[in-house]
């Protein structure tokens, strides 16, 4: 990948990188919907066919990634493979281990990071689970755990091992990332938020995470995320420091990007959200297809309208939150006019009841419309990622367009905030 002109590189750490949502983001230089960029932001380095455009080269770069899903490892190699990426710099193993074997003292983490990020598992925080928080029954490993009180190692204490690898490597900045249900979940927010500022000795301003919509960031996306950042303070200007630690941080200071687009009562963005139907634009039918990411998809049957995931996108507003398991849980394409489908030109027109495709799911997280999910095996019809596969990954990402939302905000802070 290309460095930015004039720019010193600021190298990144991927915690639970999945298939590179945030990764994407914070490098940029990926396609999007034009709707999804103000025009003058600066954002766009060139105009590609029809409605799409090509953003611009961030300063940061990715020197390490890490998940423990094979197909997550595929799909991010398969497609950062395109800017040089030696797959080696991805990690299948979990956070638990590679923390383990560093302190055991093995070299497991490079030197030099300035940013760490980390999607720690959400599962144990949604409001679509069951909401066991810090006494999660899985383990980092995302077997079971066999005994009943749960360990330090479980799925719901992930992030205390990313705060080990921050206390390890040191960086500028962090950033972490989890479902907005962590937020009304007890005090569970304010932990994590404490922890986070004890890394190496209590050597971070944590600032107050807040939660930021898709929607509001040009996503067509009903999403809601938490945002934790935090910033060493030996490495802050004195007097940056010392107005962030006052409590009210100066708008000149605040690193949560601006909102762009107006989806929420109270969003301050200008432009109208982008919808479902502008990302679509063009899409071929599944069976006319020669994306595999297109042509494969959900055939789970309609379950009725009390079950999750049975209802019928709506083309001119956003689309739903995807969701990282699709056992008949991802919504409708169109439903029929027997389930109650309202596209009745479409239906007229002879086009089947079916679920969204693993492309579509990916064209409303705002990966890029070249980004390979679906995939075979080399000279073979078998799948290397499957459809399953690649709803799983795509529902786990953070919005590409979001992170580079925030990414821009903090490039441009940086000279500010470190000199």
């Amino acid at each position: 990948m290309k460095k930015s002109s004039g720019s010193q590189v600021l190298r990144m750490l991927s915690l639970f990188s999945g298939c590179g949502g945030m990764d994407l983001g914070f490098e940029g230089e990926f396609v999007c919907h034009r709707k999804s960029v103000p025009s003058d932001s600066g954002w766009i380095e060139k105009a590609i066919d029809g409605d799409w455009v090509m953003l611009k080269k961030n300063r940061f770069e990715t020197v390490f990634a890490n998940d423990i899903l094979e197909e997550a490892c595929l799909t991010w190699n398969q497609y950062m493979s395109r800017f040089g990426k030696d797959p080696s710099i991805y990690h299948l193993e979990s956070i638990v281990d590679l923390v383990k074997r560093h302190r055991a003292g093995e070299k497991v983490f490079p030197e030099g990071i300035d940013l760490v990020t980390g999607g720690f598992p959400c599962q144990d925080f949604s409001v679509a689970g069951k909401r066991l928080g810090f006494e999660s029954h899985t383990s980092h490993d995302g077997t079971k755990l066999p005994q009943e009180v749960p360990s330090e190692e479980n799925r719901g204490k992930l992030y205390f091992w990313m705060k080990q690898v921050i206390d390890i490597v040191k960086p500028k900045i962090f950033i972490a990332e989890n479902v907005k249900g962590l937020t009304n979940l007890g005090n569970v927010k304010e932990i994590i938020q404490r922890d986070f500022a004890q890394a190496d000795g209590d050597g971070y301003i944590v600032l107050p995470p807040r939660v930021l919509h898709a929607g509001n960031y040009g996503v067509p996306e009903t999403r809601e995320r938490v945002i934790f950042i935090g910033i060493r303070r030996s490495a802050l200007k004195r007097e940056v420091c010392a107005a962030m630690e006052n409590g009210d941080i100066p708008a000149e200071y605040d690193p949560y990007p601006a909102q762009t687009h107006k989806y929420t009562k109270d969003s301050t963005g200008d432009l109208p959200f982008v919808t479902c139907r502008d990302v679509f634009e063009g899409l071929k039918e599944p069976e006319e297809s020669d994306d595999l990411s297109q042509r494969f998809y959900s055939k789970a049957k309609y379950m009725g309208k009390h079950c999750q995931g049975q209802a019928e996108i709506h083309l001119d507003g956003l689309g739903p939150t995807i969701r990282s398991e699709h056992h008949g849980n991802i919504e409708y394409r169109r439903l029929s006019a027997q389930h109650g489908g309202k596209m009745t030109e479409e239906l007229e027109a002879g086009l089947p009841e079916r679920r969204l495709t693993p492309r579509e799911c990916a064209l409303i997280q705002t990966f890029p419309p070249d980004y390979p999910f679906v995939s075979h095996k080399e000279n073979s019809k078998r799948f290397k990622v499957s459809q399953s596969g690649a709803y799983k990954v795509i529902g786990n990402a953070v919005p590409p367009l979001l992170a580079y939302n925030i990414a821009r905000r903090l490039q441009t802070l940086w000279p500010i905030y470190f000199g």
